[in-house]
This record gives structure tokens, sequence and C-alpha cells, in this order.
């Protein structure tokens, strides 16, 4: 939503200042000089990526209009999904989850999780995590390191299409030259015509350079900045996970393994610890609260 509003009032501000300068808005309506400069930019980025690239950028930026997608209730539904899951293995040994792990969808615990099961990649996170674990012999250190490891990989993969969009943002002033220079070449092959035709000739020049540098700085450059901001809140959406699931591994209680995970969350979803304790409690069976572990 806030994207779509930075859009309007990025593209609505300049139309606004243009029209009380007594601007022409029908000289900023350049279709060639938008072909160019579009065209060419989608060209650059068919040139230096391959398709899965491709794929990730347009899904990116649908996901950069759609907003943030780790609210507190993703982080709350989270914890408590594995607090569940490691009170049951505190129950019925380590090797029970080996059952969850292998087929989620009729796993008790995380078939009451649909929006978990839909997130494949936080999914096999845990589910390869617990296996590992499960299979005994495996130091908690050792698991910290995989997830981490794991973490590193998808961070990186996930940086990819952000890195293509920003170059292509970088690209496009520059492409707004070549498209102002093409207009002055047509405007010396119009010289010695009517003064009215040359001078629209180099206003839809100067707009080429115009269209570059408004779509690199306003519209490009802000969605890759946007797309950024939201790989890095799904990496401290895996790191809250990886803290519950090495503290539980360490022998910690799951009430305090999840007040762990809860103190890592970013601040500005964080549940305080009355929410996490409610929510805990909501999940249907006598589920002890993070002060019960405390205390």
């Amino acid at each position: 939503m806030f994207v779509i509003i930075g859009i309007v009032v990025v593209f609505g501000s300049i139309v606004a200042g243009y029209l009380m300068e007594h601007g022409n808005l029908k000289v900023l309506i350049q279709p060639a000089e938008l072909i160019i400069i579009g065209g060419a930019a989608i060209g650059t980025v068919l040139i230096a990526n391959p398709l899965y690239i491709l794929k990730q950028i347009a899904a990116g930026i649908g996901g950069a209009f759609g907003g943030s997608k780790f609210s507190k209730e993703k982080y709350l539904e989270t914890l408590r999904m594995l607090f569940e899951l490691f009170t049951r293995a505190r129950k019925e040994g380590l090797m029970a989850l080996e059952t969850d792990s292998d087929d989620p969808e009729k796993s008790p615990v995380f078939s009451k999780y649909p929006k978990f099961l839909k997130d494949h990649h936080a999914l096999d996170f845990v589910c390869d995590t617990i296996r590992m674990a499960a299979g005994g012999g495996v130091e908690p250190f050792d698991v910290d390191q995989m997830m981490d490891l794991d973490m590193e990989t998808h961070h990186q993969q996930a940086g990819l299409p952000i890195a293509s969009l920003s170059t292509m943002a970088d690209s496009l002033p520059g492409l707004g030259i070549v498209a102002a220079v093409l207009g002055v070449v047509i405007t010396m092959g119009a010289l010695g015509g009517p003064p009215e035709e040359i001078g629209h000739k180099v206003a839809a020049a100067l707009v080429g350079t115009f269209l570059g540098i408004l779509l690199c700085y306003g519209l490009v450059g802000p969605l890759a900045s946007s797309m950024a901001k939201g790989v890095d809140e799904e990496h401290s959406y895996y790191h809250v996970m990886r803290v519950v699931i090495v503290a539980f591994m360490k022998g910690t209680p799951p009430s305090l393994a999840v007040e762990f995970g809860r103190r890592a969350i970013p601040g500005n979803v964080r549940p305080n610890f009355k929410e996490t304790e409610q929510f805990i409690k909501h999940s249907g069976g006598a589920a002890a609260a993070p002060a019960q572990a405390a205390a």
C-alpha cells in the first residue's frame, strides 16, 4: 500500500509542480522516448540474467506492492508452532518428530498451520533441521552451523534479483541520455524548418533525459530498496526460528526457548511478553507460558 502511495506522491508532486510553472503536459507525453528507455532497460536485464532470476524479479516487485509478510501475528504463530513441536518432543522424545518432518502435511502440529506449510523454504528449513537432530549424534553447534549456512545461501540467492534491479536503475539515466542524443540527431536533421517544429523536437529529446532520471530515482531504485528490506525481514524471520531450535537442542525448555526467539524478533513487530504468553496458552493444549519457564 505504501509503495503505491509513494509512487503517486512522486509522480503527483512532479506533475503538480510542472503545472504550477504553466508547463504543457502534452510535451511530456513522448511514447517513443519511453519505448527507447524502457525497452533498452528491459533488454539489459534480459541479457544479464537467466530465467529464474527474471521470475524472482517479477515476484519481488509484486511482493513489494503487497507489503510486508512478516507481521507480529506471523511471528506469534511461528513461535506457537515451534512451542507445540518441541513440547511434543519433550513428552515423546525427539525421535517422534521424524514423522512430522517426513510428512509435514499429516503432522499433528504442522497441519494446524497451513500458511507455514505453503512457505516451502521455511518448511524445509525447519523439517531438515529436525530430521538431522532426530537422527541423533549431532551436536547443537553443528546444527547451528548448518542452519547458518542455509540462511546465508538463501539470503545470497534472494539478493540476486535486487542486484539486477539496482543495475537496471543505474542504467536508466544513461539510457535517458541515449534517447536524448537520438532526439538531438533528429533535431539536427530538421534544422532550417519552422522554429516550432525544432522546439518540439528539442523538448522531446530533453524528455528522454528527464524520464531516465525520474525512472531511476523515483521508481526502479526505490522498488529495489523495498525488495532489499523484504529480504532482510525474511532473514530475520529465519534467524528467530534458528534461535528457538538451537536453544531447545541445548536442553532449554520449550517455553524458555520461545522466549529466546521472541527477543530475537525485530522491535517493530516484536510481541511483548504477555502477548506471547497469552497466544501460546490459546494453542489448544495446556501450554506452559514463558513465565513458568522463567520461574
